[in-house]
């Protein structure tokens, strides 16, 4: 392997790493897309479990029906469009060409039913988030701070409104807003016992269970002087799950009691659905509110985008780039590293002048650039600069 060195002599990282490195940077930016299809709508598979949503400002503004559109519409039905991104959405149709388009069909599928009655719709389809109902970017804010979906209603809020602290790591886990922990108080239960404790919080849990520890140390102690042979139950893991077997977690945690503040938004660690009650029971209730998706594990964001990055992978397969820049001298990967840099900086401010705009980058827009820059370099061969 041939590595780049510094003007000081000093090893930097080598070209396979660079590009592993960029690899990996786009495999994070793509797994919202990569999850959904960029050439067929959605539509025929009716309410997809979770897919990336648009909408479309020009053909839905405010004030008319909101509408949400699949990724492949958003590029072929909806381009030059001024469009809203939406992320992602759980349990949707795509409205694209139905009755809530007047002077649009949609180019996939023009026979569509007038309306998907089981879409929910919200005010990030006329591209306004939040608590404080306002655009993303906001060009009158200045604030820096990040925005963060609630798992329930799935609207994007404001770190700074949420009514709690934003903890560390907070792309490992979920959150759900105020307004969705009150209109559903069954998780302020749960979370009492499951959700990720604000800093003060866990130090005083902490501190309790040293307390708790040193009690418990004590009462051995003087058992074990009274009594030095007792007979065993066996463990007491396996007694707690013979106990607790065909009961309501839910119950058993409500009886415990409440412990934390009733108010803000929660957020919870990785995994902690798998904790939640699925007895016949709660599987009802939380049918009945909407919200049985919760029990679902696979419903998450972040399970949706490793699918999306394993799809990637799978349809790369093995890159025979990166295992060609062995064979290459130390001048041939100085060139290569060059005129790297050189597409990156281009594409980078190739993407930002449709940012800028408000618009959509299309597999066209993307093969025109390549077309470009393969233009541009036979123009400098020819001339003798390459």
């Amino acid at each position: 392997m041939i590595e780049q060195m510094s003007a000081e002599g000093e090893e930097t990282v080598s070209l396979v790493d660079v590009l592993q490195e960029d690899e990996e940077l786009e495999q994070e930016a793509s797994a919202v897309l990569a999850g959904s299809d960029s050439d067929q709508c959605s539509y025929p598979q009716g309410y997809v479990k979770r897919q990336a949503l648009y909408a479309c400002n020009t053909c839905t503004p405010k004030g008319g029906e909101a509408a949400g559109i699949c990724l492949a519409c958003s590029y072929k039905c909806h381009e030059g469009h001024d469009l809203f991104e939406l992320y992602t959405k759980r349990n949707f149709r795509c409205d694209c060409g139905n009755s809530k388009f007047r002077d649009l069909q949609c180019k996939f599928f023009p026979e569509k039913e007038q309306v998907n009655s089981e879409n929910k719709y919200s005010h990030n389809f006329f591209g306004v988030y939040c608590t404080c109902n306002r655009p993303y970017p906001d060009p009158e804010d200045q604030v820096e701070d990040e925005m963060i979906q609630c798992i329930v209603c799935e609207d994007w809020l404001h770190g700074r409104h949420l009514g709690c602290v934003v903890p560390d790591c907070v792309e490992l886990q979920e959150m759900i807003c105020e307004a969705c922990m009150n209109l559903h108080p069954f998780l302020r239960t749960y979370a009492a016992h499951l959700a990720v404790p604000s800093a003060a919080a866990a130090e005083e849990e902490l501190k309790q269970e040293e307390e708790q520890s040193s009690d418990e140390e004590k009462q051995g102690a003087e058992e074990a002087t009274s009594s030095k042979a007792e007979v065993s139950d066996g463990p007491s893991c396996k007694r707690s799950r013979q106990e607790t077997e065909g009961k309501c977690r839910l119950k058993e945690l409500q009886a415990i009691g409440q412990k934390r503040v009733q108010s803000g938004a929660v957020f919870w660690p990785s995994a902690w659905r798998s904790k939640l009650c699925s007895c016949i029971t709660c599987q009802k209730s939380s049918a009945d509110a909407g919200v049985c998706f919760l029990l679902d594990e696979l419903d998450t964001v972040l399970a949706y985008e490793n699918k999306g990055k394993n799809s990637e992978q799978e349809q790369r397969g093995h890159d025979p780039l990166m295992s060609a820049l062995d064979n290459l001298n130390r001048v041939q990967q100085l060139e290569i590293i060059h005129e790297y840099n050189d597409m990156k900086t281009e594409l980078k401010d190739f993407l930002q002048r449709f940012a800028a705009e408000g618009k959509v980058v299309t597999p066209d827009d993307i093969r025109q650039f390549f077309e470009q820059q393969q233009s541009r370099k036979r123009r400098r061969f020819d001339s003798g600069q390459f």
